[in-house]
C-alpha cells in the first residue's frame, strides 16, 4: 500500500495536544500494532507532516516550541490537511489573522485534496467559504458564531462529526476529544477498517462516548526467539479452541512439563494456560465486534464449555462483561464499516 502524506496545519494559535494527538495516531497506523502483538513495527501507512508559514521552531499556546517540518509552498502532495483547534476567545475575528491558511487551504481543496477539521478549526472552513450550503460542526461554543457569521451554513451543534461537499472532501470533529473520531475516522477511509479498530484498541478510544474505556490488550503473544515454544505459538494459533490445549501442547512439543511451563514463561511471560486465554478472549473479542452471535455461543466457539466461566473471565481480564464489549466497540467498528463502503463503494 502506498503511503499517504497527511498535513497537520500548525499556527501559534493552537494546542500541542490536538496537533500531537494527532499526529501520533495518524502515524502509528499500520505500525504500532505490530510492535505490540509481533515485537517488530509493520508497515507505516499514513505521514504526517507538521506544516506552517515557516519551517522550523514555533512557538504555540502554554509556551509550548513545536518543530514545524515543511512550509506551506513547499508542503508535498498530501492526501488530507488536517486543521487543529483555534485557541482563541470564541468569537474572535479570524478571516486576517488566518488570511494566509485560508488561502492555502482553498487552493488545495480546489485541487481535490480532502479538508478535515478538529474543534473550532472549522471556522476556518467557514470562513474561506467552503462550508456554504452544507451541514457543518465546531466546538460547541463555536456553535452560535458560525451560525451568525456564516448564515449559509447548516450549523449541527449536536453532531460529533459531520463530513460534506464534493465527495464528502470536507471533515469536521466537534469540541474537545472528538480529534481522537476525527483519526479514527481519517485512519478508516485512508486505509481500511481492521487498521483503525487496532488503532482504537491500542489508544483506548470509544468511538462518540466520553472518557477513557476499560480496555486492555494482552500484548505479550509475540513469537519468541526460543525455537520450540515459537513452535508451540503456532500450534496454539491453530489449536487454542480445542479442549486441554496445555495438556496437548506438551505432547506437541515433546518437553518435560515442567521444563515446558518453565521455558514457555522465560520465552512469553506468560504461563501456557495465560496464552492460550488471550488467544481465545481476543477471538471473542473480534466475534463480539463482528456478529451478532449469542455470547454462549461465541464461549463455546473459542474453547469454553462453560458460558458462565467464559464471561467472568472475560469481565476480569478486560473489565468489561461480553456484553458491554460488544456495545462498545461493535459501534465502532460499525462506524468505521460505514466511513470505508462509503468511501470505497
Amino acid at each position: 500500500m502506498t503511503v499517504r502524506n497527511i498535513a497537520i496545519l500548525v499556527f501559534p494559535e493552537t494546542s500541542a495536544s490536538v496537533v500531537y494527538g494527532l499526529y501520533d495516531l495518524l502515524g502509528s497506523a499500520g505500525r504500532d500494532w505490530g510492535v505490540i502483538t509481533e515485537g517488530a513495527a509493520g508497515p507505516e501507512l499514513l505521514r504526517p507532516l507538521l506544516v506552517g508559514r515557516e519551517a522550523g521552531t514555533m512557538t504555540i499556546s502554554n509556551g509550548i516550541l513545536i518543530r514545524v517540518d515543511t512550509t506551506l509552498e513547499d508542503c508535498p502532495a498530501a492526501s488530507v490537511i488536517c486543521v487543529p483547534e483555534i485557541n482563541l476567545p470564541p468569537g474572535a475575528p479570524l478571516a486576517e489573522r488566518f488570511q494566509v491558511e485560508i488561502g492555502w487551504l482553498k487552493q488545495r481543496f480546489a485541487s481535490g485534496t480532502v479538508l478535515a477539521a478538529t474543534c473550532s478549526g472549522a471556522m476556518l472552513f467557514a470562513e474561506a467559504g467552503l462550508l456554504d450550503g452544507h451541514e457543518a460542526t465546531t466546538h460547541w461554543a463555536w456553535c452560535d458564531i458560525m451560525d451568525a457569521r456564516f448564515p449559509r451554513v447548516k450549523v449541527q451543534p449536536q453532531r460529533a462529526l459531520v463530513t460534506a461537499g464534493d465527495g464528502q472532501r470536507l471533515i469536521m470533529a466537534g469540541g474537545g476529544t472528538s480529534y481522537l473520531d476525527l483519526a479514527l475516522y481519517l485512519i478508516a477511509r485512508m486505509t481500511d477498517v481492521e487498521t483503525a479498530m487496532q488503532v482504537a484498541r491500542l489508544n483506548l478510544i470509544d468511538w462518540h462516548h466520553i472518557g477513557q474505556q476499560p480496555f486492555a490488550r494482552l500484548s505479550r503473544t509475540r513469537q519468541v526467539e526460543d525455537a520450540v515454544i515459537a513452535r508451540c505459538q503456532t500450534w496454539i494459533a491453530e489449536h487454542y479452541d480445542k479442549p486441554n490445549p496445555v495438556s496437548n501442547l506438551v505432547l506437541f512439543c515433546g518437553l518435560p512439563e515442567r521444563t515446558f511451563k518453565r521455558r514457555f514463561h522465560l520465552a512469553t511471560g506468560m504461563t501456557p494456560l495465560e496464552y492460550v486465554q488471550s488467544l481465545r478472549l481476543e477471538e471473542a473479542k473480534h466475534l463480539l465486534e463482528t456478529t451478532t452471535q449469542a455470547v454462549e455461543s461465541i464461549a463455546n466457539e473459542v474453547g469454553y464449555e462453560d458460558s458462565g466461566y467464559f464471561g467472568r473471565l472475560f469481565k476480569n481480564k478486560v473489565k468489561l462483561t461480553p456484553a458491554q464489549y460488544r456495545r462498545r466497540f461493535g459501534s465502532v467498528r460499525k462506524s468505521l464499516q460505514k466511513v470505508h463502503q462509503e468511501d470505497n463503494p
